[in-house]
């Protein structure tokens, strides 16, 4: 069935069951002319796991973009792509808390770009179409959910409704958000993802607000598609009286475990120690976690104690250093607790750009940051893969708190790279590495404007499921770890300067939220930022005066357009030959710029020359030392700048008759010449003289 209607003055259409017809749910969701499949199912049989067996694949295709990409030798998709894998966490974020605590069976939601119109990002109808064929299946789950993308441009004061890629190109805020309504129709917060540059939280807050009423459109359009078509869902119970008993008998038990000495910050001794409690108490792990989810709660609201004995609003140990490692451009180590992270800046040349060439993303990124979470940092043994799903999105948080604060590639050439290594882990890593990052920066004398920090500020909520979360009792917690992040309701991270804020990072186990309780996360987020910005300057108040002297030096220079292809020369000819006799990298820009990049000035001097060499002008009455580069009956040809040679005719030589043989006689190729420029025609060609007739210049050869 189709239904259509206008969002965002653009139109929106959502035809159901049509396509994936053995899908549990399906749906095709087309906005503008970008269009997405989403399909939802679900396994047969129960696992043995203690999360929840959901998997989100957002699914690129090269079609919907009218292009063949891939490996010459394959042509097809691959692995997906770093945004590719963005999208699906987020929509795994936006979903995950409404599906039953104790699903057992494997879920599978893919969501296929079957178009893409260049102007719509497509990760707007893909939670959409997530959302409706979950609601529209027999999968049990409380939905539905939608989001819609905030934008803002430069001092504008209206903010823009899914802003198109041109738009976002401009914005200084650009936020993701994601709602569900609760009893009332109140709409709730429960997922945000944003990017901003260096805003103030109440103009974020008021980006959140606004979005408010858009969801609720496309809410109650879910909500009569559901009505009309969705199947009946089973009801999976938690057997609640059990949980009561178990409880009332070792609640005693599991609040010792929780409640350890300050310096273990509130970790179960170790996962030995864990299991030997499960084992003890006859349970398995779903049911331990809910016990300690049901005591965290209980010792946060009502006795008003967290797990390692710190007040709700206070920070863990902080340490930070610079300079770590020798060799590297600029490194720092950044401690909170037992959460520590080293980060590493490697500074390389302007085409050690990546590249990127993907389904939505086409083009040059020239900051990076890569996040790495070995196993030995939660102290366990796993097999090493590369980066999972969750390395990358840490990592993509971490780039985008930074970049608005990189300078620009007129201002600093080179291409940067960050590694943030998780050392030790015990909540908020990616905050951490914010911070580690900046330090780093620093140390290699980066003129970023200022320091960024992170934080992570978490919440304890009434679970009274009568009420409204309104009117529900909570305590928001500054700098979560050990329970309160696996056990806690919501995992706000907020990065930004002193200005403001730089990126946002919203995640919740509960209904959602409500503005009131994001104010006072943003509020108390605002705070720690600012301690550990305090903290950060202390020890490196200011970028280091000169980069790194081991960092590669950059030197620049401009020629005209139409002279790019003699420095290139035929086949790359000159610029290889450059390249190779001065152990330089040189990229040119399409505008004439170039940059050489070396770790020895004096190479970078000696090809910014020598590319002057090459497109120089040469007047009339120059001299030069020429080299002959060529013998004929009618003269010899003198090079006298890099492929730029002058013809010095017989009759120039010698005022008595010269023949070929004369001139084998008594010139060589490679032999130096004392030549004068006579003449320059309008094709370009030279004519040369002899300084002085008879005077012999010695061979080099």
């Amino acid at each position: 069935m189709l239904y259509q209607t206008e969002f965002a003055k653009r139109p929106l259409k959502i035809e159901t069951n049509s396509l994936a017809s053995q899908a549990s749910g399906s749906v095709l969701v087309s906005f503008g002319n970008t269009v997405v499949l989403g399909t939802a199912t679900m396994g047969e049989t129960d696992i043995e796991t203690d999360f929840l067996p959901l998997t989100v694949d957002y699914e690129e295709r090269f079609y919907a973009s009218g292009a063949i990409k891939g490996s010459r030798y394959i042509r097809r998709e691959g692995r997906p792509t770093e945004e590719a894998i963005l999208v699906s966490r987020m929509i795994d974020r936006a979903i995950r808390p409404y599906f039953p605590q104790n699903l057992k069976k494997e879920v599978q939601v893919i969501l296929t770009v079957f178009a893409f119109d260049e102007k719509n990002d497509p990760d707007f109808p893909a939670l959409l179409a997530a959302s409706l064929a979950l609601s529209l299946s027999d999968i049990p789950w409380e939905g539905p959910v939608t989001g819609v993308r905030i934008g803002k441009k430069g001092d504008e004061k209206g903010f823009i409704l899914n802003p198109t890629y041109e738009e976002r190109k401009e914005a200084k805020l650009d936020i993701f958000v994601s709602g569900i309504d609760d009893k009332n129709g109140e709409i709730l917060i429960n997922m945000l993802e944003g990017y901003s540059k260096e805003v103030e939280e109440d103009e974020i807050l008021s980006a959140i607000n606004f979005s408010r009423e858009l969801i609720k459109i496309l809410l109650n359009l879910q909500k009569n598609i559901q009505k009309k078509e969705g199947k009946i869902k089973p009801t999976l119970k938690i057997e609640e009286e059990n949980i009561r008993t178990l409880y009332k008998n070792n609640s005693k038990k599991i609040k010792n475990a929780l409640l350890l000495a300050k310096e273990e910050e509130g970790k179960l001794k170790s996962f030995s120690a864990q299991e030997k409690l499960i084992e003890e108490l006859g349970i398995d792990r779903f049911t331990f976690s809910l016990l300690v989810n049901k005591i965290l709660h209980e010792i946060v609201l009502k006795e008003g104690i967290r797990p390692d004995g710190r007040k709700t609003d206070e920070l863990r140990k902080i340490n930070c250093k610079v300079g770590i490692l020798p060799q590297t451009h600029g490194s720092a180590l950044f401690c909170r607790g037992l959460t520590h992270v080293l980060s590493i800046l490697t500074l390389g040349a302007p085409g050690d750009e990546l590249i990127i060439e993907g389904m939505e993303l086409v083009g040059k990124k020239r900051f990076l940051h890569h996040y790495n979470f070995p196993p030995y940092s939660a102290g366990e043994v796993r097999p090493l893969r590369g980066p999972g799903r969750r390395e990358i999105g840490h990592g993509a948080l971490v780039e985008k708190a930074l970049k608005s604060l990189i300078p620009g590639k007129e201002d600093f050439p080179y291409t940067s790279r960050i590694v943030s290594e998780v050392l030790s882990s015990n909540g908020s890593t990616s905050m951490a590495a914010v911070c580690a990052s900046s330090l780093a920066l620093f140390d290699a004398g980066v003129k970023i404007k200022r320091h960024v920090a992170g934080i992570s500020c978490g919440l304890i909520i009434e679970e009274d499921e009568q009420k409204l979360i309104k009117d529900r009792n909570f305590k928001i917690l500054t700098d979560i770890q050990g329970p309160e992040d696996s056990h806690g309701d919501m995992d706000l991270k907020v990065a930004g300067t002193k200005k403001g804020v730089t990126a946002i990072q919203l995640d919740v186990k509960t209904k959602g939220l409500t503005i009131e309780i994001l104010k006072e996360g943003s509020l108390a987020a605002r705070k720690a930022r600012q301690d550990i910005l305090e903290k950060m300057e202390k020890t490196l108040p200011q970028p280091r005066q000169e980069l790194s002297p081991y960092a590669p030096k950059i030197l620049t220079h401009r020629i005209e357009q139409e002279k790019i292809r003699e420095i290139i020369g035929p086949g790359g000819k000159t610029i290889n030959k450059i390249i190779a006799e001065t152990d330089t990298t040189i990229d040119i820009e399409e505008d004439g710029l170039i940059y050489v990049t070396s770790k020895d000035k004096e190479k970078a001097e000696k090809a910014i020359e020598w590319i002057k060499n090459i497109t120089r002008e040469i007047r009339v009455g120059e001299k030069f030392q020429g080299k002959i580069t060529g013998i004929t009956d009618f003269g010899l040809f003198v090079e006298l700048l890099p492929n730029q040679d002058g013809l010095l005719h017989i009759s120039e030589i010698s005022p008595r008759p010269y023949s070929k043989r004369d001139l084998l006689k008594n010139y060589k190729i490679g032999q130096i010449l004392s030549v004068k420029v006579k003449n320059i025609t309008p094709e370009g060609k030279i004519t040369l003289s002899l300084e002085s007739y008879g005077r012999r210049s010695k061979s080099r050869i």
